[in-house]
């Protein structure tokens, strides 16, 4: 990967506050209020736009990393990296536990979302590390579990023309407690190929 550098925890503004963070050199712990997430409309006809993301421009070209841990013990807990042109136009990437399993995914949202996941329960208690890279035409994301290879999660469509920020996220649908402690949050070159 191209060398990276870090971005410092004040650098990002919150989409959404969460009930606390306390930041140190080294990480991030962040406290998520119970109901929040990130949805619109398909299959469950809601919209919630209420997740916590601390997010700082994402220019084409660019690529952003964060690296997390979590105790992924509450019914879809999450976190990862959030990239954001406008209420209508996002993408989440990253882990959630649901229904007894941790699942690496991405939901990609242009006015509706979808979503696209596969299991990796064998990443519990690991650092987990995500990375989007961003194109003229599309957002790449790959995923890790702490010095494992690199994961392909998607390939997604992205307006290369608009303003667009990212950064790490998280969100307690169902829950209170949930914290999640960011260790790393980087910017470099954006990946060059997708194999």
């Amino acid at each position: 990967m191209p060398e990276s550098n870090i971005i410092d925890w004040t650098a990002g503004t919150w989409t959404n506050p969460p009930a606390a963070f306390v930041s140190a050199a080294t990480a991030l712990d962040v406290t998520a209020v119970e109901g929040s997430d990130a949805w619109r409309r398909t299959a469950y006809g809601f919209v919630h736009d209420t997740e916590h993301a601390l997010l700082a421009p994402l220019a084409v070209g660019e690529a952003m990393e964060v690296s997390f841990r979590a105790p992924w013990d509450g019914q879809f807990d999450q976190a990862g990296v959030f990239v954001r042109v406008d209420d209508e136009h996002w993408i989440k990437a990253g882990v959630e536990y649901a229904d007894g399993h941790l699942g690496l995914g991405a939901v990609v949202t242009d006015a509706s979302s979808d979503w696209s996941v596969g299991w990796v329960d064998d990443w519990h208690g690991s650092e987990i590390t995500v990375r989007v890279s961003r194109w003229a035409d599309a957002v790449i994301v790959r995923a890790r579990a702490d010095d494992g290879e690199w994961r392909l999660v998607r390939v997604a469509p992205f307006d290369g023309d608009a303003a667009a920020s990212a950064g790490p996220f998280l969100a307690a649908p169902t829950r209170q407690g949930l914290v999640v402690r960011f260790t790393r949050w980087t910017r470099s070159a954006a990946d060059t190929a997708l194999h």
